[in-house]
């Protein structure tokens, strides 16, 4: 015997099969909606739903931007290739140059630069 389910019967079968079974819904106007796809926008998502729920829980959506990270890494390979060019050498010379001294204070001072760079986009989240 072959049961024939109708659209609403399968609609009611695959509810009780999701998880999020709870709708919410509201109404907003045309500004309000391009102000909403706006911060979106800002935020990389593309996924309005998943935006909106984010928001709902947890009132913001914080996006990292990682350039000024992957330039920190940057920075700090440089400073320990140099590290390491120079103990080679001064393991070689058994002396220590005032040049490469000051090369290690100027990569010292970039990354300073770089860690003040990050922590302030930090802050102003």
């Amino acid at each position: 015997m072959e049961v024939i389910l109708t659209q609403n019967q399968c609609e009611q079968k695959a509810e009780k099969k999701r998880k999020r079974n709870h709708y919410i819904t509201f109404r907003v106007t045309e500004r309000e909606r391009e102000m909403i796809d706006r911060r979106m926008a800002q935020t990389g998502m593309i996924n309005r739903r998943a935006y909106l729920l984010k928001m709902a829980i947890d009132g913001r959506v914080i996006r990292v931007e990682l350039d000024s990270v992957k330039e920190m890494v940057r920075l700090l390979s440089n400073a320990t290739n140099n590290i390491n060019q120079i103990a080679k050498r001064a393991n070689q010379t058994n002396n220590i140059y005032a040049a490469d001294l000051e090369e290690l204070r100027e990569r010292y001072e970039e990354i300073c630069g770089q860690t003040k760079v990050i922590l302030r986009k930090i802050s102003e989240m």
